[in-house]
């Protein structure tokens, strides 16, 4: 019989710092090999390409998931990407899954225990990544805002409801984005999450959005009669170790399958059609500061929960990575020429293809990049294309209004955005 291939499902709510903990994840598991699977709440994947070039890991392949949530109905990706993975689980250590930030964990976990993945698939755990500084100011209580003054109940509620039941599938909570909070901000989390979620088992920091591999993957937390020599969970902060294990059988020892009742894994935001997501692009360089401040003045007078993307400067020399939660902006340059080809196939019910795997099909074309242009040349003539880079920035917000973000970018960087 063969061995089966460990699943780690990992949820979060928008801009929770989810790729974030999985690059610097990758990077300390060393040989470990995984498949990771990336799904987004957009048309535009932007996390898979993050995951590939910031990682730096030679052991891992990257695929996104953008037909739909993931696992959902009208995602028609998961499954074969998992029969393909199937087939090559000699190359396979673990699988990792990140969901979109709207998205429950429990698709997956149904489908990894149906019929046609629970022969060769095992759920390892559920891990719920968390911004803990968020948590902290009332950011996903009904009271909490998304954005702007006058956002209403509606999204409050709707927030609430998201980030409350993705802590309840939650095997593992991982507080994140916690380097400037102390000791009794940490203990206070660590009850916020007791109390809204019971049933977590453990709940693991990151500082520096760093997670030991060994918190992570590996726990075997949904094998039945699984027995792993016992430990207490300590958290670290200000120089102190705390120790948060309670009289809740806070400890990775003596745990039977979880039992999360995926029954119920109906989507909230399908009922909810507030929820929206889109993508607006340009193909004029933008100035750093500029594009900043649209940013910032977008979050301040919209519901916008998150934003993120690549841009193009109009000095050259490299591109703009936006990342946003809420209020807080990051920008910051990207090296275009240090960018590694993100992992992808074309056909994903065949063999998956490895990062160095170099595959042509048979019009052999030649493409040659000179500094912004693109030169193609195929077999039949000598066919010359000059194609711009292409600014995108993926929104995300809670009746989010497409056009008064995307005037509002156009008034402040000056360029035209569609």
């Amino acid at each position: 019989m063969n061995q089966k291939i460990p699943v780690t499902i990992v949820t979060g709510f928008l801009g929770s710092g989810k790729t974030t903990l999985l690059c610097g994840l990758l990077r300390m598991s060393r040989s470990r090999r995984y498949a990771i699977l990336v799904n987004e709440f957009g048309e535009v994947s932007i996390d898979d390409t993050v995951l590939t070039r910031e990682s730096g890991s030679k052991f891992a392949e990257v695929h996104s998931l953008n037909s739909g949530l993931v696992a959902y109905s009208n995602d028609e990706l998961f499954l074969p990407t998992m029969r393909a993975l199937r087939h090559r689980r000699d190359l396979i250590d673990h699988v990792l899954i990140e969901t979109s930030g709207l998205a429950l964990p429990t698709a997956v976990m149904e489908k990894l225990e149906g019929s046609e993945l629970s022969c060769d698939f095992v759920l390892d755990a559920t891990l719920v990544v968390v911004d803990a500084p968020l948590m902290l100011s009332g950011g996903f209580d009904l009271s909490g805002g998304c954005g702007r003054a006058d956002a209403g109940i509606g999204s409050d509620k709707s927030i609430a409801d998201v980030f409350q039941r993705q802590l309840e599938y939650a095997d593992v909570v991982i507080l994140n984005k916690i380097d400037e909070m102390d000791e009794a901000d940490l203990l206070a989390c660590e009850m916020r999450i007791r109390k809204q979620a019971p049933g977590v088992r453990f709940i693991e920091l990151a500082f520096q959005a760093k997670l030991d591999p060994a918190l992570a993957v590996g726990l075997r937390l949904n094998q039945p009669a699984y027995v792993e020599s016992s430990r207490r969970l300590s958290l670290t902060a200000a120089g102190n170790s705390v120790s948060l294990a309670a009289d809740n059988g806070h400890s990775h020892s003596n745990l039977g399958a979880h039992q999360h009742g995926i029954a119920t894994h109906v989507h909230l935001h399908e009922r909810d059609p507030g929820w929206l997501s889109f993508v607006l692009r340009t193909p004029e360089r933008q100035q750093e500061d500029a594009l900043t401040r649209a940013l910032e003045e977008a979050a301040g007078s919209e519901p916008l929960l998150r934003c993120k993307g690549y841009a193009y400067l109009s000095s050259g020399g490299g591109k703009l990575l936006v990342q946003g939660v809420r209020s807080r902006i990051s920008v910051r340059l990207v090296e275009e020429d240090t960018e590694p080809e993100a992992v992808s196939c074309d056909d994903i019910s065949a063999p998956l293809c490895r990062p160095a795997d170099h595959q042509h099909s048979g019009t052999h074309e030649h493409v040659h990049e000179h500094g912004d242009h693109e030169h193609v040349h195929g077999d039949h003539g000598h066919e010359h294309l000059v194609q711009e880079p292409i600014s995108e920035l993926v929104f995300i917000g809670y009746h989010l209004n497409r056009s008064n973000v995307q005037a509002l970018l156009e008034r402040v960087t000056g360029t035209t955005w569609q």
